[in-house]
């Protein structure tokens, strides 16, 4: 097929360039990158810290049939030492959401956004401390200057303690660097369908929530809050769901077979550049001028510490 499309271009016209169809392929995941980046703000406009376990009830429990159907055959092939590898890592999982929906509700949008992308740091530090390899020093020093940017970042209305907000956000990315190395080290699950495994860990997730959902004390029931959500935070729903999820999901899957990698890691590594300028643009967030510039040390620690990291 490719071969007759070839000869039947007319020779007036230029077929696209390398470049411009790496940019076809670029743009879905920088698109991803940009959603990913505004579902803090989403996320707080739709969550109260009543409402969190009801609100990722509602939010996953949306997209996890789709996930389902779309892969029934290959997720029917899982072997059981896969479905419990997945199942697993779906419990660290739950509690990544639990921690980022709760750090969220507690901070800014902006802040939960370049918390979070010390991940990118703490990942290559654990994974050096697990196989007792020492990192460059030029990663060591983009190590450090992200932290830097972090505490100036929180610290936008003058040195005080950081927020709970904060914290539980800090505490989102060490438990996002354990399920990245989690994924790595169970054997079982390296050479799972990519669909698959992030049904069976969406599933493991939504079954945590729901049990918490159904514990006295957690707040009210998902169809409680869904009943009194209005066309405002129907849409901030949808969108976590079907665009921050299933939409991200599947550009991942098709980016990677059309480019590397590392080039959908580095453009996806934009997101808290979007969660900062959803932050500020949409939601009305303000940094200060000391909280700008530990914004700025945290971007530039994390793509210098991106780039060290992958010369290893």
């Amino acid at each position: 097929m490719a071969a007759a499309t070839q000869t039947a271009v007319p020779a007036t016209v230029t077929p696209p360039s390398p470049s411009r169809a790496a940019w076809l392929t670029d743009l879905p995941v920088l698109l991803v990158a940009v959603v990913w980046g505004a579902s803090y703000l989403a996320a707080k406009g739709i969550t109260t810290t009543q409402t969190v376990v009801a609100v990722l009830v509602l939010r996953f429990g949306i997209v996890l049939p789709v996930l389902a159907a779309a892969g029934w055959r290959k997720l029917r092939a899982l072997s059981t030492a896969q479905w419990r590898g997945a199942g697993a890592l779906g419990l660290v999982l739950s509690g990544i959401f639990l921690l980022e929906t709760y750090g969220v509700v507690h901070t800014s949008a902006t802040n939960a956004g370049l918390i979070i992308s010390l991940t990118m740091i703490f990942t290559p530090l654990a994974e050096a401390a697990v196989t007792r390899v020492r990192p460059p020093r030029a990663f060591m020093g983009a190590a450090a200057l992200s932290v830097a940017g972090v505490v100036l970042l929180t610290q936008g209305g003058g040195f005080t303690t950081p927020s709970l907000g904060d914290l539980l956000m800090l505490l989102a990315a060490l438990a996002r660097t354990v399920h990245v190395l989690a994924m790595a080290r169970i054997k079982a699950v390296q050479n799972a369908d990519a669909l698959s495994l992030t049904t069976v860990q969406l599933a493991g997730a939504v079954a945590v929530f729901a049990l918490l959902a159904a514990t006295p004390g957690t707040g009210p029931a998902p169809w409680t809050v869904a009943a009194g959500f209005g066309p405002r935070e129907w849409a901030g729903l949808v969108f976590l769901s079907v665009f921050c999820t299933l939409f991200a999901f599947f550009v991942q899957m098709w980016a990677v077979r059309r480019t590397s990698p590392s080039r959908v890691s580095l453009l996806l590594g934009t997101e808290p550049l979007w969660a900062a300028a959803a932050g500020i643009a949409i939601g009305g967030e303000r940094l200060g001028v000391v909280g700008l510039l530990g914004g700025i040390l945290v971007l530039a620690g994390t793509t210098w510490g991106r780039r060290a990291a992958t010369q290893r």
